[in-house]
């Protein structure tokens, strides 16, 4: 029983280190470009898409990688059980297993790049790998000076929209641009709260994230206007005509939101209890953008 117990442990160390759930922020940017490319022009390029959309999602992997291995030169990780460089032991492997994710998702948006003969979606995808290396890599280290939100915001939010948008019809568009605002806000919500049970490792680390600068209690005081702006932003967009009324399926995650704000404003002292909160920020993230997107593409 000890042997088996020890193994679940691991099993349960590793999950946490891969972070499956966390690729949603890569997957939900492309289905909402995507979307939004397909409710205007009537037409989808699904080969594509699936190329963008693995791309994306092996990309995510090297920023997951290559943030372990910078957080373990500063020292940040030195009590997370769950670091894939505490848990293998060997920070070079990490790094260059990390390199190799990313030169795979760059290899498939070339590809695309090659079949429109158009370099603007690389252009675009190399900028965002740029910023996402500025949030935790070395000298940069913007993320320790509590500017990770903001790199998220516009990574994920109107660069990576926009990329996947261009990538379908190779032309821009305003109501891509307004639904990327909406799925930043929702991946910048994510980062904002896997600092919560962090506070004691990032003081020390000398990482000035916002939930550091404000506080645990003013942050869970802040999570209901940033979670609540998703929805009173799709809202307005509607009111405006910018979005068709349909788009207001993503109501829908109001119930997600709700899950969040009140967990951590019953456990924001409590990190043990909190900590879990990151992942309810994924499914906000996940289920409104879904819904989002499902708006656009039936709408039309």
């Amino acid at each position: 029983m000890t042997t088996s117990f020890v193994e679940q442990s691991n099993n349960k160390l590793w999950l946490a280190a891969l972070k499956p759930p966390m690729y949603s922020v890569a997957v939900i940017p492309i289905w909402m470009g995507t979307a939004v490319a397909c409710a205007e022009t009537q037409r989808i390029h699904l080969g594509i898409f699936s190329t963008f959309l693995m791309s994306a999602i092996l990309i995510i992997a090297w920023l997951n990688l290559s943030n372990d291995v910078f957080d373990s030169e500063t020292g940040i990780d030195k009590n997370k059980a769950h670091s894939l460089v505490n848990l293998t032991g060997n920070k070079s492997l990490v790094f260059w297993l990390s390199n190799l994710f990313l030169a795979a998702g760059i290899l498939g948006i070339l590809a695309i790049a090659w079949w429109q003969q158009d370099l603007t979606t690389i252009g675009i995808v190399l900028l965002c790998c740029a910023l996402g290396y500025t949030y935790q890599g070395p000298p940069f280290r913007l993320g320790y000076q509590g500017l990770g939100e903001i790199i998220c915001f516009v990574t994920f939010g109107p660069m990576a929209v926009a990329a996947a948008y261009y990538s379908q019809t190779q032309t821009w568009s305003m109501t891509a641009f307004a639904a990327s605002v909406i799925i930043g806000i929702s991946t910048s919500i994510i980062l904002f709260c896997s600092h919560f049970h962090q506070v004691a490792d990032d003081l020390a680390a000398g990482k000035r994230s916002p939930i550091v600068r404000l506080g645990t209690k003013r942050g869970a005081q802040l999570l209901p206007w940033l979670g609540g702006s998703i929805f009173a932003l799709t809202a307005l967009f509607v009111l405006l005509g910018i979005f068709p009324i349909s788009t207001l399926f993503t109501l829908l995650g109001v119930p997600f939101a709700y899950q969040l704000v009140q967990h951590v404003h019953n456990y924001y002292d409590q990190p043990e209890k909190v900590s879990n909160c990151k992942f309810l920020a994924v499914k906000l993230h996940f289920w409104s953008g879904l819904l989002l997107g499902l708006g656009f593409v039936i709408g039309y």
